[in-house]
């Protein structure tokens, strides 16, 4: 599967994938619940992000493409989030595919900070990213997408405008309340308490934080079953 790149940079960047990063099998999933980890990435290579089924590297000579590669037992989600991307094709704030290889993609990179980071530094999130991930995920859903497990670190900041990092789980038609939650918080919590005082709040917090979500929202699903 390719989308629009010229041919040249995209097959150089190819090669280094097969010969340099795919050769040290340097991604490994130890707890599907958890971020993958990254274990002596070859050099230049960098690690820019990891996430639950894959992690995405930066090359220095490529600085507007990155890879996201696929953890060995975790394959299966790579052909369902390529249909994702299909179905998105371009949109200014989600990314973009342009390759799709055995165990990895390679999509147009997207800079800033994430939304997570953002709070543990004291960085101003301003209400118009969060307008902008509003009608990034209304647009995905017109696509016949299905927002799923939007969250803090999939979500980023750059010059005030609010982007999608994250779509490998837009085609689960389960419902999710991930992203309305997280935009209550923001209006209710984050505006009138944490970015007036410029609060930095410890990952450690953040990440209790939202384990206790997590189970809130299994049990409340398992008791709406029952």
């Amino acid at each position: 599967m390719e989308l629009s790149m010229t041919a040249e940079p995209l097959a150089g960047l190819l090669e280094r994938v097969e010969r340099e990063l795919l050769a040290t099998d340097c991604v490994r999933s130890v707890d599907p619940h958890d971020p993958v980890r990254v274990e002596n990435p070859p050099q230049p290579w960098t690690v820019v992000g990891c996430g639950n089924y894959a992690a995405v590297f930066l090359h220095p000579g490529h600085p507007d493409l990155v890879v996201k590669v696929y953890a060995p037992g975790r394959e299966q989600g790579i052909a369902l989030e390529a249909e994702v991307y299909r179905r998105i094709g371009r949109h200014p704030a989600l990314s973009e595919c342009f390759h799709v290889g055995g165990n990895y993609l390679v999509l147009r990179r997207l800079h800033g900070r994430t939304l997570y980071d953002c709070v543990r530094h004291g960085i101003r999130i301003p209400p118009q990213a969060i307008a902008d991930i509003d009608a990034a995920l209304k647009y995905a859903v017109l696509r016949g997408l299905h927002p799923h497990d939007v969250h803090g670190r999939n979500l980023m900041l750059h010059q005030g405008r609010g982007f999608i990092v994250d779509l490998s789980d837009f085609l689960n038609p389960e419902p999710c309340r991930a992203w309305q939650d997280l935009r209550q918080a923001y209006r209710w919590l984050y505006r009138p308490l944490i970015a007036p005082l410029r609060l930095r709040l410890p990952g450690s917090l953040l990440d209790a934080t939202r384990r206790c979500y997590r189970l809130y929202r299994h049990l409340l699903h398992r008791n709406r079953r029952c």
